[in-house]
């Protein structure tokens, strides 16, 4: 029997009994459980397997629900949010005291965002409280975009999947701290670094991918998503900027391929799936992670992927395929 269902006043119930329910936003399904409830929060780590020291974001409905949430909010947060929200932003601000140090990983900061998802809006307007809700999917595997992916994942372990249909996005919000009240980004996402710049200004990137440390070194992170390897298939991930010469290198191997725009001709392949005919970067991460998933039940010996243009989206699904070659 399927878990998967459009029933609001279900997931309510369910939310409300402190169980988790898998949430569509609009730019992965997310596994939601009740801040202030501490099972549910236990719920959602051990189910996913997800370490203890790593945050989860906290979703609201509302601007207006910041200030329940946080203690302060420098100038330019307030500028990002007014810009910004309901979408694939989250902020990480100093957060209240109520706020459990379960949700940040003991931290004093909790990372938050308003999702750009109808369905998730009007579940969480009826919530007396904010979800937590991390990437439905285990722990560094490839993130869900569709209630299906989820329930492959899950439906053994969670009664329900709230259906939203396919998310829009793709990839995960882009995750912005702040340092001196300055902005910093701490994980590339669905919100483009040109239009953050647009609204305030200059802004740096810390700890890209290529400067995280691996799992097992790592302290607690700034925000979710920032460990080394993360978003990965099963099968063995190559990310390169050559894709025929890299297909030489694999003589014999059972290979598919996932490239942006369609290439001259490919030979020696199992199967190739082109992420955006146009060469378009929003529609390319709004595929990113389904094309993932198809590839890694191919029964495939390696997955090898294209780099993309490396600027807007393009750098966003660039960090996302190197996190899954790690």
């Amino acid at each position: 029997m399927s878990i998967i269902s459009k029933d609001i006043s279900k997931a309510i119930q369910l939310l409300t009994a402190e169980n988790i329910v898998a949430i569509p936003t609009e730019t992965v399904y997310g596994l939601a459980g009740n801040i202030y409830s501490e099972k549910a929060i236990k719920a959602i780590f051990e189910t996913k397997k997800r370490p203890f020291f790593n945050p989860l974001i906290v979703h609201i409905p509302s601007i207006d629900s910041l200030s329940t949430i946080v203690e302060y909010i420098p100038e330019k947060a307030k500028l990002l949010a007014e810009a910004f929200w309901p979408g694939p932003i989250t902020l990480v601000l100093k957060k209240k005291a109520i706020i459990p140090d379960l949700i940040t990983g003991g931290k004093d900061t909790v990372a938050v965002r308003v999702p750009n998802h109808s369905t998730t809006l009007e579940l969480l307007s009826k919530l007396d409280f904010p979800l937590a809700a991390p990437s439905a999917n285990p722990f560094s595997s490839i993130s869900p975009t569709t209630a299906q992916h989820v329930e492959s994942y899950f439906k053994n372990t969670i009664k329900m999947v709230l259906d939203g249909g396919a998310c829009t996005s793709g990839i995960e919000s882009t995750i912005i701290g702040f340092e001196n009240d300055e902005p910093i980004i701490y994980r590339l996402g669905s919100t483009a670094i040109e239009a953050i710049e647009a609204v305030v200004g200059n802004i740096k990137i810390k700890n890209s991918v290529t400067e995280s440390k691996t799992l097992e070194t790592q302290k607690t992170p700034d925000a979710p998503g920032m460990l080394a390897r993360h978003y990965a298939p099963k099968t063995k991930t190559i990310l390169t900027d050559n894709i025929l010469e890299a297909i030489s290198h694999y003589p014999n191997k059972r290979i598919g391929v996932l490239v942006f725009k369609p290439e001259l001709k490919i030979n020696g392949v199992i199967t190739e799936i082109i992420l955006s005919k146009k060469g378009d970067l929003s529609e390319a991460a709004s595929k990113l992670y389904d094309a993932l998933h198809q590839l890694d039940t191919l029964d495939l010996d390696i997955i090898i992927a294209e780099k993309l243009p490396d600027f807007g989206l393009g750098k966003s699904i660039n960090d996302r395929l190197l996190r899954a070659t790690k």
